[in-house]
């Protein structure tokens, strides 16, 4: 089958052996999970993998990091047309629709259901279970490490600048950059603008203000879908951000340049950066001695009836073609992750948000929340969950959406680094990204989406 682009404590372990008991002399049933992640991330999912495997002796699973989630997405393709896939592998938000066409999977609320787990699904936060499931909400994997993008801002900074509050709104926004610039801050605002920033530069940006990326519901509606992101607000946004990069207040940072976003942020040489709240561990760890800083939902044009923001991260699937006892092995390892006090692990240890309800309710027990150094991060849920997800922002369904992004970060870098005319080169970009939704089209042909 062508994959196409796609190409802890007793109740824990009560909980894993629920799926079924072999005997206890027998060997464990071994499974592969591969994911994407690198770094400090990469050995948290390392202990997630540790605690699993001391929790319980009927199931292992060996933990392999490819590297990147591209890397990952790119070897499990060549993997499964050998044959020899792992039985989970993590895929960012991204992949999601090139991996739901293959058909190269188990649905995961097929997988649980067979293996005799219930789970009630909307105990996920709906901006994060909608991004993963069918139009009919079935669930086709299960969401893992999920982020969504925040403005981190460093008080000192704003109050030498006479502010004693994030902005509220854009407008605000603009009136901080001023203020902090003319305190003397060489960098208001430190970001790049490459392809890794158009999830919270232009979808975020869409849906906390309810305006398509795309048409068709932003692609849930079918593979006919056309870009529409160089019309309305956003095309002010980008003008917006063009005026303070020529005041000065808007710096490209980045590890060519030198420094990157979130270091220049945590050495307080840039008073603002928009990122993942996945990276307020990362600030935490490594922000200059006594710097105050704080996070804040990103801010929205005044007169915005604000949205849900967006999630991104990965989210876990399971491969077709194995065997009856791997799949049961899966199913133990995917209930086990998604239990409340690995919610409160991987909060604590990675910056990451819980996925369900229980999740934070449980972490909200624990006060995992009142006080530093995770005081802020249930903005992040305030944020994914300021409204009801409309037909704009529960996310893209979006085929070569990779690609997508980088004509944006291309349009910019024109933009930005050549002062090119900003709706010229945002039209450019929609025609090109066009010509990559219809290429994915083609592609698949006669597929309806799930």
């Amino acid at each position: 089958m062508k994959l196409g682009f796609f190409g802890l404590g007793s109740a824990l372990a009560a909980a894993v052996l629920a799926v079924g008991v072999s005997s206890a002399s027998a060997a464990p049933t071994t499974i592969d999970f591969w994911y994407g992640n690198g770094g400090d991330i990469s050995l948290r999912i390392q202990d997630l993998c540790k605690q699993f495997n001391d929790s319980q002796q009927n199931y292992a699973v060996t933990c392999t990091s490819q590297g990147s989630y591209d890397a990952s997405l790119q070897n499990t393709i060549a993997a499964y047309r050998a044959g020899k896939q792992p039985t989970v592998v993590q895929v960012s938000d991204v992949g999601t629709l090139d991996i739901m066409l293959s058909g190269a999977f188990v649905p995961v609320n097929k997988l649980m259901k067979d293996n005799g787990i219930t789970i009630n699904w909307d105990d996920y936060f709906p901006g994060i279970g909608r991004y993963y499931a069918t139009s009919k909400g079935e669930m086709y994997s299960m969401p893992f490490n999920s982020s969504t993008a925040m403005l981190y801002w460093n008080k000192d900074s704003f109050a030498k600048a006479g502010l004693d509050h994030a902005p509220a709104t854009i407008e605000e926004l603009g009136a901080d950059l001023d203020a902090l610039k003319a305190s003397g801050s060489k960098c208001p605002w430190g970001n790049d603008l490459t392809r890794d920033e158009v999830w919270q530069f232009m979808e975020q940006f869409s849906a906390i203000h309810n305006i398509p990326v795309a048409t068709l519901n932003d692609g849930y509606g079918g593979l006919g879908a056309q870009l529409v992101f160089n019309k309305g607000k956003f095309v002010d946004y980008v003008k917006d951000l063009k005026k303070w990069y020529d005041k000065g207040e808007f710096v490209l940072k980045s590890a060519k340049g030198g420094t990157p976003a979130v270091p220049a942020f945590a050495s307080g040489e840039c008073a603002i950066v928009v990122t993942s709240i996945g990276d307020h561990g990362t600030i935490t760890r490594t922000a200059t001695p006594g710097m105050n800083w704080g996070v804040s939902m990103l801010p929205v044009y005044a007169g915005t009836e604000r949205k849900n923001s967006l999630v991104g991260g990965a989210s876990l699937w399971v491969m077709a073609g194995k065997s009856d006892d791997e799949y049961k092995a899966a199913a133990a390892f995917l209930n086990f992750l998604r239990q409340p006090e690995q919610a409160l692990f991987w909060s604590t240890n990675t910056g990451y948000i819980p996925v369900t309800k229980s999740g934070y309710d449980f972490m909200v027990s624990k006060g995992f929340y009142d006080k530093a150094p995770y005081k802020g991060r249930e903005l992040a849920i305030a944020s994914l969950t300021a409204s009801v997800p409309t037909a704009n922002s529960t996310g893209m369904r979006l085929g070569g959406m990779l690609h997508i992004r980088e004509e944006v970060a291309n349009a910019w870098q024109e933009i930005f680094t050549k002062n090119a005319d900003v709706q010229t080169a945002l039209d450019d970009a929609v025609g090109r990204g066009n010509q990559i939704l219809r290429r994915f089209e083609e592609t698949y042909q006669g597929k309806q989406l799930p």
